[in-house]
């Protein structure tokens, strides 16, 4: 099958290696920790690379599958997953999956490597500073009322809705139409597919949409992130944008990370999963706006001297660096201090 166009896979150097195998650990700390496949840390520090965001999103989407495996079993040893809740967003998200992929193909016909890198960046910028934000006020206001994680108003108002085909989620606690499933599954597949990241929907949208703990909807998308990264990695396979070097240097950063960051879990509260995710998230979102004008520049639609693009480029991945660091420290640390505490009282 042809591809839509001859990706430029990069040169690995040794210092590109030890960058990606350290951004894969912590990518895949942050994916057992927060459910989210830890790929709005990875699709990043790939571009920050030089990795065109197609190649990008389609590395990250499949390394994804066998690292969720890893932390969903992990998880499910711990009775934190919902198997039914994530097969049944699984079901919808892998529709969603074909969807994204055809809007980059639109994209990469219509304006080319460029104009796919721009649409990642702003697509990160957006929604990482929207999710984030609510997710940071939600994790503000959870530790205020000392961690009391019930349903939210909007998942309460929705819990009403008795529309069939009604379904119980017994490890989430939740009984919901499977109309509110649809389109949760829908936007976390087709953001999945567009930057390689649909947990920050996925997890979001079974907290305040269905009802589920921080918790349980953090493991149950570690579910749907398998199930879409099998189905979407087969289909950017053929497009020929899997560069298998980087998949398999990420991957095995991601193993050992994922496994680190689900035994975190059952150390801390609730409300830190979301201080963690918000934190990387406006952090990340910050590189890649920075990134923004390097790609207008190669479209033609603004101009800067190479020097400026350059400067921007240094912060950029600066920015990226931060974002991996702060996630790691707020993770490690929160165990550490659990870990102590819990020693402190035995």
């Amino acid at each position: 099958m042809e591809t839509l166009l001859n990706a430029n896979f990069i040169e690995l150097t040794a210092e590109a290696v030890a960058f990606l195998f350290i951004v894969g650990f912590i990518g895949g700390l942050v994916s057992g920790f927060i459910g989210s496949g830890g790929a709005f840390v990875l699709t990043p520090g790939m571009m920050s690379l030089g990795v065109p965001g197609t190649v990008a999103v389609a590395s990250n989407m499949c390394h994804k599958f066998p690292k969720a495996l890893v932390g969903a079993i992990k998880r499910f040893r711990y009775g934190q997953v919902d198997i039914k809740l994530g097969l049944v967003m699984a079901a919808s998200a892998g529709v969603g999956v074909q969807i994204g992929i055809k809007i980059q193909k639109l994209i990469l016909t219509a304006w080319g490597q460029a104009g796919s890198d721009l649409y990642v960046s702003l697509s990160f910028v957006a929604v990482l500073v929207v999710v984030g934000g609510i997710v940071l006020r939600d994790a503000l206001t959870s530790s205020a009322a000392d961690g009391d994680e019930g349903p939210g108003p909007l998942a309460r108002r929705l819990a009403q809705w008795n529309l069939p085909p009604m379904i119980t989620f017994k490890t989430a606690g939740v009984r919901v139409s499977l109309w509110l499933t649809v389109p949760v599954g829908l936007a976390t597949g087709m953001l999945a597919a567009t930057i390689a990241v649909g947990g920050f929907i996925g997890v979001p949208g079974m907290i305040y949409v269905l009802g589920a703990s921080g918790l349980v909807a953090s493991a149950t998308e570690l579910v749907i992130a398998f199930v879409m990264g099998l189905g979407g990695s087969v289909n950017w396979a053929l497009q020929g944008m899997v560069d298998i070097r980087l998949v398999l240097i990420i991957l095995g950063g991601s193993l050992l990370g994922v496994q680190l960051g689900a035994i975190g879990t059952t150390y801390v509260r609730e409300h830190m999963i979301k201080v963690v995710m918000a934190a990387i998230m406006l952090i990340v979102a910050v590189s890649r706006a920075l990134a923004v004008p390097k790609y207008l520049v190669k479209l033609d639609l603004m101009t800067l001297s190479e020097g400026t693009v350059a400067a921007l480029d240094t912060i950029s991945f600066a920015f990226m660096c931060l974002a991996l660091l702060v996630g790691s420290v707020i993770i490690l640390g929160s165990m550490w201090r659990a870990k102590r505490a819990e020693a402190a009282h035995a």
